[in-house]
C-alpha cells in the first residue's frame, strides 16, 4: 500500500507516454499548474488515457529530471514525433494566454534535444499564436 507514495524512476517510455510526461514537465515549469494547462493535457492524452498511466507519469517527472528523461527518450522518438511532443508543449504553454520564461526555457531545452531549432519551429509557432488569439473573433 505504502508504495503508491514511492517516487517511480522507471517508466515505458513510448511515445504517447513521453507525450503525457513532457507535457507534465511544461506545466510545471512555471511553478504552478492552471487550469487550462490541465484541460490541455486531457484533450491531448485522449479519452484512452487512464488515472492510472496519469499518476505513473506524475510519479515518473517528480523522480526524474527533465535532462535525463530527455537522454532516455530522444533517441526513442522519430523526428515527426519529436515535432509533436514540442508543438504540443508550445500549445501547452500557451494555453493560460502567454508562455512564462520557465516555460519557455524547459521548451527550448527539449528542442535542442529533439535537434529543433528555433527557426525550425519559427512557422509552427506563429501558427499556434494564431490559432490561440481567440480575440480576433471579438474585433
Amino acid at each position: 500500500m505504502f508504495n503508491m507514495f514511492k517516487s517511480q524512476t522507471s517508466l515505458d517510455l513510448t511515445p504517447r507516454t513521453c507525450l503525457a510526461v513532457s507535457l507534465i514537465y511544461c506545466m510545471g515549469a512555471d511553478g504552478e499548474i492552471d487550469p487550462e494547462e490541465i484541460g490541455h493535457l486531457m484533450s491531448v492524452l485522449g479519452r484512452n488515457a487512464t488515472r492510472q498511466s496519469l499518476d505513473s507519469a506524475v510519479r515518473y517527472v517528480r523522480a526524474t529530471q527533465p535532462a535525463q528523461f530527455l537522454t532516455d527518450a530522444a533517441p526513442r522518438l522519430r523526428p515527426d514525433q519529436r515535432l509533436c511532443i514540442i508543438l504540443n508543449m508550445i500549445d501547452s504553454a500557451m494555453a493560460d494566454g502567454e508562455a512564462e520564461p520557465g516555460e519557455q526555457q524547459l521548451i527550448m531545452q527539449f528542442a535542442q534535444a529533439f535537434g529543433l531549432s528555433e527557426n525550425d519551429l519559427t512557422p509552427y509557432f506563429k501558427a499556434l499564436v494564431a490559432k490561440n488569439d481567440r480575440a480576433v473573433l471579438d474585433r
